[in-house]
C-alpha cells in the first residue's frame, strides 16, 4: 500500500512563499504521474501542477509562473514551490499519485493546510 505524506503547509502573507513536500513510502518511479491539487472552503478540488514520470509538466492557470512542481527521485520526494501567495491560494493542498502497474490506482495523501493572509 501507497503512503503519501504531505508537509509545509502554513500561515503565510500575501507575496510570501511556500514549499510543499509530498513523500512517498515507496519508490515514485513507478508512478506515472505525481500532482498537487486544493481545495478551498465550498469549493471543489482543482489540480495545481502535475509532473509525469520523464518530467513534463503542467500548470493550472491561475499559477502558473508562480509555482513550481518538481521531483527527487532518491528522496521518493515531490515539491511544490509556491511564489508570490495571495489569499486567493489559501485551501487545503493534496498529493496524489498515479500508477497503471496492474490496472490504474490512484493514491492520495491526507492534505496539508496553506493559508495566504492580507
Amino acid at each position: 500500500q501507497v503512503q503519501l505524506v504531505e508537509s509545509g503547509g502554513g500561515l503565510v502573507q500575501a507575496g510570501g512563499s511556500l514549499r510543499l513536500s509530498c513523500a512517498a513510502s515507496g519508490s515514485i518511479f513507478s508512478f506515472a504521474s505525481m500532482g498537487w491539487y486544493r481545495q478551498a472552503p465550498g469549493k471543489q478540488r482543482e489540480l495545481v501542477a502535475i509532473i509525469a514520470s520523464r518530467g513534463a509538466t503542467d500548470y493550472a492557470d491561475s499559477v502558473t509562473g508562480r509555482f513550481t512542481i518538481s521531483r527527487d527521485n532518491a528522496k521518493n520526494t515531490v515539491y511544490l514551490q509556491m511564489n508570490s501567495l495571495s489569499p486567493e491560494d489559501t485551501a487545503v493542498y493534496y498529493c496524489k499519485a498515479v500508477t497503471f502497474q496492474g490496472g490504474r490506482y490512484e493514491y492520495w495523501g491526507q492534505g496539508t493546510q496553506v493559508t495566504v493572509s492580507s
